[in-house]
């Protein structure tokens, strides 16, 4: 920054620092409840017992002297029973009957009021216990939250600047173009690049664009910006805050290619592209478990989910471990789906490659072709899941292109990723569209059958603006 540029240190910054440790707080606290049992209490059998003794033996002959003289041996054979019961079911095994019915002779009732006894008392831990995972899960969510929320502070904090006589400048310029501003606010990301948010109206019931603004902003600074996506038109007689974001060096274009399992009309793979803040662009392909319409629909909310928090402002593996949790909770069978991401940094050609359980990414730089991939799990399995990234320098005419388990598997074993590459290294294409589409035939052309499961492949080009 220049000089008569002044860092602020904003009180809402404060104030959002103090909701992260409120939020943190209370992500201790619910770890801090009831945890998960693995086992029954001494209480929860001495009801067991007492359920029993009630019911079965209060009308039994022998009730005083099982319940009195024999209370040791007694124990020891309920003991037993819940021991058989845990190790082989309900069936138990015949040495445990056999012991039953030589020292009760109200066996059956006894056993049978046991075994009751033990599911109910099994079903309520099963209850707890998901109780406890659902917690845990609220916990995890609340403890990313409060992170981001933090860090997003911090970020606003680093970034804010005033600039008196730069703000007079533009308002001076852009007066001359019919635009009277209120206020400009500036910031500046990690990389140096200005942000200049410009509260103004049209005067004299002119009609100015917002692009005339942005262009007035840009002669003053020496720097081209550009008007942020889907920004309005026109300048009308009310204030308007216009965003105006330094123009990035470089742009992506991508091209999808895609089969379902035998042909299918309906895949289970799902795909998206979404501009993010800072000059930076995101990619992401979702594979379902399993193929066709169930597959489909659980890709579609992985992504869609992953939409709606990336635009909310969340950074990309916070989005993700909260996408997991919130797919793992509430849930009795495991239905998992993968994420592969690419977020380019349109400013600097920087690309971050981020792996849930996903296939392998084929870099492509001119003839030579590197190949990435990912041990980590889908989302959906466990509530908290490792996440693989890792960042690699692109330059113009660079591809990145993301595949599925389908296309790989349908490669003979141990040597897919080698003949992907040399599939993708033999192609001097240059569109993305063409070039999903030659990898996706090639593929299919070496195996000479039906795909056995959903393809999909995405193909990401960046280039010099």
């Amino acid at each position: 920054m220049n000089e008569g540029q002044v860092l602020h240190n904003s009180p809402y910054v404060a104030q959002i620092e103090k909701f992260a440790d409120s939020l943190k707080q209370l992500s201790r606290t619910f770890l801090e409840l009831e945890e998960k049992k693995q086992a029954f209490s001494n209480e929860e059998i001495e009801d067991m017992f007492q359920r029993v003794r009630e019911k079965v033996c209060g009308n039994c002959e022998k009730c005083s002297w099982c319940w009195g003289e024999n209370f040791v041996h007694t124990y020891q054979m309920g003991y037993e029973i819940l021991s058989a019961v845990d190790r082989y079911g309900n069936e138990m095994n015949m040495e445990t009957k056999r012991k039953l019915q030589q020292k009760c002779i109200m066996a059956p009732r006894f056993l049978r009021e046991m075994l009751e006894a033990f599911h109910d008392a099994r079903q309520n831990m099963i209850w707890i216990n998901r109780m406890a995972r659902s917690r845990e899960g609220c916990a995890i969510q609340m403890d990313t939250f409060a992170d981001m929320i933090r860090s997003t502070a911090k970020e606003l904090e680093d970034s804010m600047f005033t600039d008196e006589r730069l703000e007079k400048k533009i308002s001076v310029s852009l007066k001359k173009k019919g635009i009277r501003v209120l206020y400009t606010n500036f910031f500046m990301n990690r990389e140096g690049k200005y942000e200049i948010h410009v509260t103004a109206r049209a005067v004299q019931n002119r009609c100015v664009t917002q692009r005339e603004l942005v262009k007035g902003v840009s002669e003053v600074l020496g720097r081209r910006f550009i008007l942020e996506e889907n920004s309005g038109q026109i300048l009308g007689k009310e204030y308007t805050t216009v965003i105006c974001i330094e123009g990035p060096a470089y742009y992506t274009m991508h091209g999808v290619a895609r089969i379902g399992k035998g042909c299918c009309q309906v895949s289970g793979d799902n795909f998206m592209m979404i501009e993010l803040p800072g000059g930076r662009q995101a990619v992401a392909l979702s594979d379902g478990m399993g193929s066709g319409e169930k597959a489909c629909r659980e890709s579609t909310l992985v992504v869609e989910l992953l939409e709606e928090l990336l635009e909310a402002g969340f950074p990309e593996k916070t989005a993700i471990q909260m996408i997991n949790t919130t797919l793992v909770m509430g849930r009795e069978e495991i239905h998992y789906s993968t994420i592969d991401m690419s977020v380019f940094d349109l400013y600097t050609g920087e690309c971050e490659l981020i792996k849930a359980g996903a296939s392998s990414t084929f870099i492509k730089k001119g003839d030579v072709v590197e190949h990435l991939s990912s041990t980590s799990l889908p989302i959906g399995v466990l509530h908290s899941i490792e996440i693989d990234s890792v960042k690699r320098k692109l330059k113009s005419g660079d591809f990145v292109i993301m595949v599925t388990d389908g296309v790989l598997d349908a490669l003979p074993v141990g040597e897919q990723d080698i003949l992907l590459e040399t599939i993708i290294q033999g192609s001097a294409i240059a569109n993305p569209k063409e070039m999903a589409h030659h990898v996706l035939e090639q593929v299919l052309n070496w195996t000479g059958k039906e795909p056995a499961d959903d393809m999909t492949v995405l193909a990401v080009g960046l280039w010099e603006c």
